[in-house]
């Protein structure tokens, strides 16, 4: 488990999606200044399992687990205790779109765990809209909307009603969210990337500052830090911009 005790203060998150274990180490230490959390998708987690989210704690870390969760409640239910004590982690999410029941299930479960079991609560988060998605994409797959805007609206106030503590979404719907969610709702903001440069396969980016002027609580960047020459000046320029 971390050795951290207070909420992180930095709002970089550093997607640790690598092939190997020395390059994880070699990163952590690297980004370890301006980075308090890493956050861990299915690549990461399928090839390591908790040993990468246990070298993060070793380090001193945190860990966003970001494993998407979409299942039955009470599977549901069940990884996300299992994240919130065997792997003790900072942040998880699941998706939205598998329900109210589904959401108020893993809710009702990380409340008992932290009033029964005495555990540090993680956050837990929805994911609205993936970055990589935009509408023509959502009425390939039967969403109602004509736009991505209105359905991310209305995916992030069933995830309020549920009783999440937030969301995952672009930048390009903060200013929205946050306006009809209020100023305690977490919003996690993948999709950045550094003022002019590629933006790969994610559609819907923004530059770090302007992401967290419009109200993003957290920015998630990857390969812009990953792959850089110097991953650990990358880094401080990102929150240097971030904060700038």
């Amino acid at each position: 488990m971390s050795t951290l005790s207070m909420k992180p203060i930095s709002p970089l998150i550093l997607a640790l999606d690598t092939a190997s274990l020395d390059r994880a180490e070699e990163l952590i230490d690297a980004t370890k200044d301006s980075v308090d959390v890493y956050k861990i998708g299915n690549e990461a987690f399928t090839t390591f399992g908790p040993s990468i989210i246990q070298l993060i704690h070793s380090k001193g870390k945190e860990v966003f687990i970001d494993l998407k969760f979409h299942d039955i409640p009470n599977t549901v239910a069940s990884a996300v205790r299992t994240a919130a004590t065997a792997l003790g982690v900072f942040m998880l999410n699941l998706h939205i779109a598998g329900g109210r029941t589904m959401m108020e299930a893993a809710v009702a479960e990380l409340n008992r765990l932290e009033v029964e079991s005495k555990i540090r609560r993680p956050r837990l988060i929805g994911v609205t809209v993936l970055t990589s998605l935009e509408s023509p994409d959502l009425q390939d797959i039967g969403f109602a909307e004509t736009n991505v805007e209105d359905t991310v609206l209305r995916l992030a106030k069933l995830a309020g009603a549920s009783g999440l503590d937030g969301v995952v979404a672009s930048p390009q719907e903060i200013t929205m969210i946050r306006k009809h969610l209020g100023p305690g709702f977490l919003i996690v903001t993948p999709g950045i990337r550094p003022s002019g440069t590629q933006t790969g396969d994610q559609k819907r980016t923004m530059s770090a500052a302007q992401a967290l002027q419009c109200g993003a609580d957290f920015i998630v960047v990857g390969r812009p830090i990953t792959t850089a020459p110097d991953p650990g000046a990358a880094a401080r320029l990102m929150l240097n911009e971030a904060r700038s």
